[in-house]
């Protein structure tokens, strides 16, 4: 019987805090008998995701569905020759390794659609967080200190312009979101013509620069990849409006934590809404422990994609791409990408 092993999975976590089997009936549903499901190994109540216990419980799969964990080579090697396919269980593939696996004659794929929806609304609602100084506000009145005026007077969102980095499926739902609520939607992305923008009723930007001379402020939906890696940082941020605001739900390797940093300080940055870090927790990380801090920053635990439905969809997606590849001999249809 085939065996596909869930690396990392959060679903399969229960509230006591170890795996619980049973929460795989999505899968159990689409495999049926013909595939056996195993989980990652864990150690101190998380997953472990490198090391000699996750080589040996990836070592043999027939397939693997990785969530945070990392292809590497290490890795790549103690899956072949038997493993034919891998799936990540998200739309980012920066962590897949794509083109390592194809060396490998592994397939490899991504769902790059099943939270379009949810990233774009918990990217506008991030950003109007702190517009409206929500976060503030709630933290003062619940301490006893009313005041209309406690963090600032907002600006009027109408009067102002905002823009987008990267305009595939998410950047666009996003346009749509904020065109009702900025004056001008702007977006930067080398790899989308102009002429798509205005169909979608944005103005392009031939670059991040005359992107960020131009827009109050910025949300972040490009992928990770060598070429966008750090993309904000102290130098990028020059032209950036002073005040400007910046939001990030798309990978933490995006940003520069001490570029943002030194903008929150000074006030070029006015302020930082993120969904993403990295390391993942950022108060691992003693520059994003500091941002941290700062009363204008807004975050959440990289669940910008969660809903109900997506995580359904996410699941049951991964389940039938791995079961066509390996009872019906073929690649995958959807998030193709080895």
């Amino acid at each position: 019987m085939p065996v596909v092993v869930y690396t990392d999975p959060a679903w399969v976590i229960g509230p006591d805090g170890t795996v619980d089997a049973r929460r795989a009936d999505i899968e159990r549903e689409v495999y049926g008998t013909d595939i056996q499901v195993r989980f990652g190994p864990r150690r101190d109540g998380a997953y472990d995701v490198s090391g000699a216990a996750f080589l040996d419980a990836v070592r043999g799969a027939d397939a693997v569905a990785i969530y945070r964990a990392q292809i590497t080579e290490e890795v790549a090697d103690a899956l072949t020759p038997g493993c034919r396919v891998v799936a990540r269980q998200g739309v980012g593939t920066d962590n897949l390794n794509a083109g390592l696996l194809e060396r490998h004659g592994i397939f490899g794929f991504n769902v790059p659609d099943y939270c379009v929806d949810e990233v774009s609304s918990h990217t506008v609602a991030m950003l109007l967080a702190l517009e409206r100084g929500l976060t503030t506000q709630d933290g003062l009145v619940k301490q006893g200190r009313w005041s209309i005026h406690g963090g600032g007077v907002p600006r009027r969102t109408g009067d102002l312009s905002v823009g987008i980095v990267g305009f595939g499926r998410i950047g666009r739902a996003t346009s749509r979101k904020l065109q009702p609520l900025y004056r001008r939607v702007l977006a930067f992305d080398p790899y989308v013509h102009d002429d798509l923008m205005r169909g979608y009723g944005v103005e392009g930007r031939p670059s991040l620069a005359e992107l960020f001379s131009d827009a109050d402020a910025v949300v972040l939906h490009a992928p990770l990849d060598d070429s966008t890696r750090h993309l904000v940082n102290h130098e990028s941020l020059r032209p950036l409006r002073r005040g400007a605001l910046l939001v990030n739900t798309a990978r933490g390797g995006l940003v520069q934590p001490e570029a943002v940093l030194e903008g929150l300080r000074s006030g070029r940055l006015g302020g930082y809404g993120s969904d993403v870090f990295t390391p993942e927790n950022p108060c691992d990380h003693p520059v994003n422990k500091e941002i941290l801090t700062l009363p204008n920053t807004v975050v959440t635990a990289h669940r910008a994609f969660l809903s109900d439905a997506s995580e359904r969809s996410q699941r049951l997606r991964v389940a039938e791409e791995i079961r066509r590849v390996l009872l019906g001999g073929r690649p995958p249809l959807f998030g193709r990408l080895a």
